[in-house]
């Protein structure tokens, strides 16, 4: 299988995800708008999922899967089942330990991290300690389901692992439309919705770990011993939760610094829904895919595949980010006004979660990047020179929030983590290619370059006709009108941007299917 059909494979189930994550919101704006228990909910919420990315996503995408994979390589399926065994008896422990600390400290955390500006709101504070409680265990669903997810990509089953999170938005739709039908007063919403992302949690566990007895291997408990394979794990694992959670940890940052201004948190939540589309299907399918086939790679000896293999991935994501960059930086109200501007949420709201799109929408490219680019260290076991990168990234994202936010409110912080992310991708390209782990080759280069003057070109576009457009889109117009006007200005500008990419050769799938086709393994590299 091409490395184009597993991106596929991948990003179709991820955008499954995304599209029901979509509709979430869109019930959410409708339940909630940005009041203030749009903003304790979500605050509630970030700090599990921060959490999740920091101790599972990140630190098994990145150090799990290259470590799971030489164990098959060296000792066969036995091997690997005996190392799962014992990283699942220590997680599971360290985890359990984690739960009870972080409900024990939840009124601390909150008063500090978390909100700070609810602390001089009782209620806001109470309830944000309570709903946090409730849903922090989810943290421990989701690292064990990590576990088994990069079992599962290790063994190049995608699919079940992709799927999983499309049950969180199942869960919590099915709960938003239980409190619409009854009536039930914002308070309630927000407490069915946080029971519902803990049954979400043991659902998704649920089906990765089907997903794992279907690919033929079965892992029970060992009382946690800290083995020398354990003991490499968590050396490689630490730095990459850190490095894994760079996004989540600078919206904390921005969360933080928003809490000080009423329905800011929810405004940012609103905006990041929407980029995390491009971002999820793109970053989230070439960051799974990249890592186990640049470790097959490099394994193998193969430095001239891997470096092949990174070329065209970065000509991957170049290709999907920059027009979708531009898109929602000419496009973001207009957006915004067709999935969200109905119920409580007004046409006020939509001018400032637009800007705030858009900007998350110029940073969407460096975004990607970063998942394209960390698998070139992460598959040659350097977990530390990716974690540096992203310190310096959260100390910018910091600074410029904290300047910019007394002057343009939450597009400052808008503007300080699409900065952060710029950097820490500049940081990871030019690292790789001084270390001679990345050889920018001329193709890459010159479609690059083709493929953004396709995506300023489709801008342009964009802009020109935006007069034609207003009165369909405009506040007060039919729905109906919005949605379809909204959709002809997507066909138009998918219709410019392809045509002139593949018409100037910044594009050309024939030559990117074979270039990404999977070698065969040769006898002697196993």
């Amino acid at each position: 299988m091409s490395l184009v059909k597993k991106f596929m494979t991948v990003g179709a189930a991820t955008l499954g995800s995304r599209i029901f994550g979509f509709a979430r919101e869109t019930l959410m704006a409708a339940a909630l708008g940005t009041g203030p228990m749009a903003d304790v909910f979500y605050a509630a919420f970030r700090f599990p999922n921060l959490f999740r990315r920091l101790f599972a996503e990140g630190a098994f995408n990145a150090a799990f899967v290259p470590l799971f994979s030489k164990e098959i390589e060296a000792h066969g399926m036995d091997g690997a089942k005996r190392f799962s065994e014992e990283v699942f008896g220590v997680l599971f422990s360290v985890l359990l330990l984690i739960t009870i600390l972080m409900e024990l400290s939840m009124p601390l955390l909150v008063r500090f991290i978390i909100a700070p500006g609810f602390a001089d709101d009782a209620d806001k504070f109470d309830l944000t300690v309570r709903l946090a409680a409730v849903m922090f265990p989810y943290l421990m669903c989701m690292s064990l389901t990590a576990m088994l997810s990069g079992m599962l990509n290790s063994l190049h089953h995608f699919f079940a692992a992709a799927v999983a999170p499309i049950f969180l938005n199942l869960v919590m739709i099915t709960a938003l439309f239980y409190a619409l039908y009854t009536g039930a007063e914002p308070v309630q919403t927000a407490w069915y919705l946080s029971w519902s992302v803990l049954v979400a949690g043991l659902l998704q566990m649920l089906v990765v770990y089907l997903g794992v007895r279907h690919a033929g291997m079965r892992i029970g408990f060992k009382w946690p011993k800290i083995t020398p394979n354990v003991k490499r794990l968590l050396i490689l694992a630490i730095p990459a939760a850190i490095t894994g959670g760079v996004t989540q940890i600078n919206l904390v940052i921005g969360q933080a610094i928003a809490s000080g201004k009423e329905g800011a948190i929810a405004a940012l939540q609103y905006a990041d829904r929407i980029y995390q589309l491009p971002l999820g299907v793109v970053g989230v399918a070439v960051g799974v895919v990249l890592l186990p086939e640049l470790a097959r790679a490099l394994k193998g000896g193969n430095a001239a595949e891997a470096n092949t293999i990174q070329n065209r991935s970065i000509e991957f994501v170049l290709f999907l980010t920059l027009p979708a960059a531009v898109g929602l930086w000419v496009l973001s109200d207009d957006i915004i006004r067709v999935l969200y501007e109905r119920g409580a949420f007004s046409a006020e709201n939509t001018a400032i979660v637009g800007g705030i799109l858009a900007w998350y929408g110029l940073g969407l490219p460096g975004f990607v990047m970063i998942k394209a680019l960390q698998p070139g260290f992460y598959a040659r076991e350097d977990t530390r020179s990716p974690m540096r990168f992203t310190g310096i990234s959260v100390v910018v994202n910091s600074v410029l929030s904290i300047a910019l936010f007394p002057f343009l409110f939450e597009r400052g912080i808008a503007i300080a983590e699409a900065v952060a992310g710029l950097l820490n991708t500049i940081q990871l390209f030019t690292t790789l290619v001084k270390r001679g782990h990345l050889k920018p080759d001329w193709p890459l280069i010159s479609r690059a370059l083709r493929l953004l003057v396709s995506a300023l070109f489709m801008g342009a576009v964009l802009l020109a006709l935006g007069p034609s457009f207003a009165p369909y889109l405009a506040t007060g117009a039919p729905f109906l009108h919005k949605v379809a006007a909204l959709f002809i200005e997507i066909g138009i500008a998918m219709l410019v941007y392809f045509g002139l990419a593949f018409a100037i050769g910044g594009a050309d799938l024939g030559m990117l299917r074979k270039n990404l086709k999977r070698k065969p393994r040769s006898k002697n590299n196993g």
